[in-house]
């Protein structure tokens, strides 16, 4: 609906909303967690290939496919399987070559295989002491304890004709007061051509998803009457008729259940730094980077 505030447009999940700003954390625990049944019933010791004499085990091409994902996700899993073979081999020889050229005693090589051996370790660690941790009892509790605390919500279920001028809406208003048919109205005349073929229905909604003038005159209206001066906002000029009211139902717990997961990952997570970072010896000696790390670090609180 072409009225609907901006706000709303961000807010307008709510708290879920919300939680999927916790979703990186939680694609980072569920890589390992693809399809544990299926990748036990090889052995991953199984040697499927053999480049320059080394073998390629079906660990491997696990880990491959694991690693390259994005590339392969739409392929069908033998389609996968081939094109993650394909590249490991491409892999492995580009990789023997670089060794027999010395590139893997460069700096550059040197400091990049650090930083990935940092990560992956940083990996392991949110995988064994942060996520294994979290159960679904956890979640559970969560999920009570903000639903608890989350006040309720009115929403109403209105329609609306949208027009140009006060003047056609006050000569809609006069129709309605005659007797006219709301719908009728709305599919004939109004400007909004989403609501508009559906006389002017435009579902549920809460506090914050439309524009603030149409919102107040919406939750002021009784259900099954109308606005008898017509409510201008930016779009034009709306005759408002609500047809219910009622108290928003919080998300069911299954519908949620990954995104509260996701939270007290996030949550664990940070803790679980900051008690690192207060152990730990850090020095930033840059000023400049001193002040945007300390920043950083405040925001995370």
């Amino acid at each position: 609906m072409m009225f609907r505030s901006r706000r709303a447009k961000l807010a307008s999940l709510g708290l879920a909303a919300i939680l999927l700003a916790a979703a990186p954390f939680a694609a980072q625990a569920q890589e390992t967690a693809a399809d544990p049944a299926k990748a036990a019933a090889v052995d991953p010791n199984t040697v499927i290939a053999t480049v320059d004499g080394q073998p390629v085990t079906e660990a491997d091409l696990q880990q491959a496919i694991q690693d390259l994902d994005q590339q392969f996700a739409r392929l069908p899993e033998e389609q996968k399987r081939a094109a993650a073979l394909s590249a490991v081999i491409e892999i492995r020889l580009l990789a023997n070559e670089a060794v027999a050229k010395g590139f893997d005693k460069s700096p550059e090589y040197l400091r990049r295989m650090a930083f990935l051996q940092q990560r992956a370790l940083h990996g392991e660690v949110i995988e064994k002491e942060v996520a294994a941790t979290i159960t679904d009892e956890d979640i559970r509790k969560r999920y009570d304890t903000e639903m608890a605390n989350t006040p309720p919500v009115n929403e109403v279920h209105a329609r609306h004709i949208l027009v140009k001028t006060k003047e056609e809406a006050d000569a809609i208003v006069k129709q309605l007061d005659g007797g006219a048919k709301f719908e009728d109205i709305a599919k004939e005349k109004s400007s909004d051509p989403g609501s508009g073929a559906q006389g002017g229905d435009l579902g549920w909604f809460g506090p914050g998803q439309m524009v603030p003038e149409f919102e107040t005159a919406a939750f002021a209206l009784e259900p099954g009457s109308y606005t008898k001066e017509p409510v201008q906002s930016q779009f034009g000029w709306h005759i408002i008729k609500v047809e219910d009211k009622r108290a928003k139902q919080p998300p069911a717990f299954d519908q949620v259940k990954e995104q509260f997961r996701s939270l007290l990952l996030r949550e664990k997570y940070f803790a679980l730094v900051k008690q690192l970072r207060a152990a730990g010896k850090v020095d930033v000696t840059d000023p400049a980077l001193k002040t945007g790390v300390e920043a950083i670090e405040k925001s995370e609180k």
